[in-house]
């Protein structure tokens, strides 16, 4: 077992250019590049390889602290390997007006 401090460096947050939100939608970015990527970088690169998902999600996929994807997930980005979109915001008419996000929902429900 590896200490998350580790796994991190020692550091507790990602470049202050990127801001990750739980629920940002983390996606690949074409190309193989791996370079100076360490091992849990390059296993939460995969896990979005597979799919695009929230951070939550792949925090929990990964089976590492959220602070620790955080971290690693800032680095991939400033390598160019992912790219983070802030969260899709709801409606003004809230949840109940837009059927797209409770298919969602359910989707994601019936996934776990």
């Amino acid at each position: 077992m590896v200490r998350p401090y580790t796994v991190t460096r020692g550091r507790t947050r990602p470049s202050e250019r990127h801001r990750i939100d739980l629920m940002a939608q983390v996606t690949a970015v074409q190309g193989e590049g791996r370079a100076g990527i360490d091992h849990a970088g390059a296993a939460l690169l995969d896990l979005v390889r597979r799919r695009s998902r929230p951070v939550v999600e792949l925090a929990a996929d990964a089976d590492l602290p959220l602070t620790v994807v955080r971290v690693l997930l800032g680095d991939l980005a400033e390598a160019g390997l992912v790219r983070v979109d802030p969260p899709r915001r709801v409606p003004a008419g809230g949840p109940a007006d837009d059927p797209a996000l409770l298919r969602e929902i359910i989707e994601r429900l019936r996934e776990l």
